[in-house]
């Protein structure tokens, strides 16, 4: 909106924004300067210095970022005979209090239904329920491949990514089928997602155990070693090259799988990765120590510390794209130990969706393993790109929604359970050290988050379409 002011007796004509982000440091997957944003009608509208606003929030001393994307969520997901705990309300607050103001979750088709139907429920279930922003992956899985030609369809519905699983019964495809699929997502011009696990290695390794009464979850590490997923991303890498389709590897835990991609991208392979907090911060000692080790059952599950180092150099190499979490919450209490008596039934998931941001500043950042615009690329700007969300997301230019991190890299806080919105009963990140937390958290320009804590703003997101 136009405004006019006296300057040394002449009216001069300025524009007077909704409100100003002013004083902080801009960090962006480029580059790192001091500027103000200036937003109208929920984007962002200008960058520059002198900008007028009816209300100006100050960001001395803060980091001003993209609010981060997490493109691997698993909210009110059902699993067996229970489902994720947290639901589309409680997981969008506890992500917007950790800086993370669009999650990418799942769509699951059941049997006999179109993928369609599917996307409708799921975004039905969604509706009125986010307080932030949402996009979806469709899954393949054994029981859609007869519905291929459904593909088209659901990326005109907004969703160009399809996940398929190379193990669990029901969900995982051969390699024929992943050929099949792979071609009909690559003639769109869409990505597949894998989850890469070699079935025959895990199913042997899980009998064999089993057989030896191995029934706690210090036996899960053993069931899904190392090998089943550098053996899987390979060949998901070479199948994706066969049928032409672009391919994202979700959740790289080992130093072999992130070698692969690193090789297929390099030979100029339309590929990318991805790992999680989990397996750059934990190792599978979390596996020892009693049915408390069932709180880490994740899969892929948690790897050697010589892993983890490798995923690190990986990252600040670029050889590894994002940062998502796969944040599959269950409570230790009433969900966890369904598998006490044995691991197999334990269900596979971690929470995180709240502590990414801080956890890869502390951790990556301040350790020297990425760069500040590495971190914001990882957590933000590269899943909004990759999945067809950018510059809508992951950016701070003209024309992007206004969805802001103001980020405070001095203040420092001891990472519990109780100091998260996460619907669950534990964190595994407990007693963590953190240098640098999220401090306000906007949302379309309306402040969602606030030291940690969410500010019952009357704001509720909306499904975002992605695009080729």
């Amino acid at each position: 909106m136009n405004a006019v002011r006296e300057e040394s007796g002449e009216r001069k004509w300025f524009v007077m924004y909704d409100l100003i982000v002013a004083g902080g440091k801009l960090i962006t997957a480029e580059e790192t300067f001091s500027s103000d944003l200036a937003i109208q009608g929920g984007r962002i509208c200008a960058v520059g210095t002198d900008l007028q606003g009816k209300e100006t929030i100050r960001a001395d001393g803060l980091y001003v970022l993209p609010g981060a994307v997490d493109p691997h969520v698993h909210l009110q997901m059902p699993i067996g005979e229970t489902a994720s705990s947290d639901t589309w309300k409680t997981g969008t607050i506890a992500a917007a209090c950790g800086g993370t103001t669009t999650v990418i979750d799942f769509v699951e088709p059941e049997p006999g239904e179109s993928m369609l139907q599917a996307l409708s429920a799921r975004r039905a279930e969604a509706e009125g329920q986010t307080l932030i922003d949402y996009a979806l992956h469709m899954t393949i899985t054994e029981a859609m491949m007869e519905k291929l030609d459904e593909i088209p369809s659901v990326l005109d519905a907004g969703v160009p990514s399809f996940k398929l699983y190379t193990t669990y019964p029901g969900m995982k495809l051969n390699d024929y089928q992943m050929l099949d699929a792979m071609q009909a997502v690559g003639k769109i011009g869409g990505i597949v997602l894998v989850h890469s696990e070699n079935d025959a290695i895990t199913r042997f390794h899980t009998e064999a155990l089993l057989r030896e009464g191995r029934f706690g979850p210090d036996a899960h590490p053993l069931s899904r070693p190392a090998l089943a997923e550098e053996e899987a991303v390979y060949r998901v890498l070479k199948l994706a090259q066969t049928a032409d389709a672009s391919v994202y590897i979700v959740h790289i835990s080992t130093a072999g799988g992130s070698a692969a991609l690193a090789q297929a991208a390099a030979a100029g392979q339309s590929a990318w990765g991805e790992t999680c907090p989990q397996y750059l911060l934990l190792t599978e000692e979390k596996y020892q120590g009693g049915f408390e080790a069932a709180k880490y059952v994740c899969a892929p599950p948690l790897r050697a510390a010589a892993h983890q180092a490798a995923l690190w150099r990986s990252l600040s190499r670029g050889e590894l794209h994002t940062i998502g979490t796969d944040h599959c919450p269950f409570y230790f209490n009433g969900q966890k130990d369904l598998g006490k008596d044995n691991f197999t039934r334990i269900p596979g998931g971690l929470p995180g969706i709240q502590s990414r941001l801080a956890l890869l500043h502390t951790f990556g950042v301040l350790e020297g393993h990425i760069s500040l615009n590495q971190w914001v690329a990882l957590c933000s700007t590269r899943p909004a790109q990759i999945f067809g969300l950018y510059p809508q997301k992951g950016a701070l230019q003209p024309g992007s929604d206004a969805d802001i991190v103001l980020f405070d890299p001095n203040l420092k806080k001891t990472l519990t359970h109780s100091s998260l919105s996460e619907n669950v009963d534990y964190s595994p990140y407990e007693g963590f050290k953190l240098s640098g937390m999220p401090v306000q958290v906007y949302a379309h320009g309306m402040k969602v988050a606030s030291d940690g804590r969410y500010t019952g703003a009357n704001h509720t997101g909306s499904f975002i379409r992605g695009t080729v």
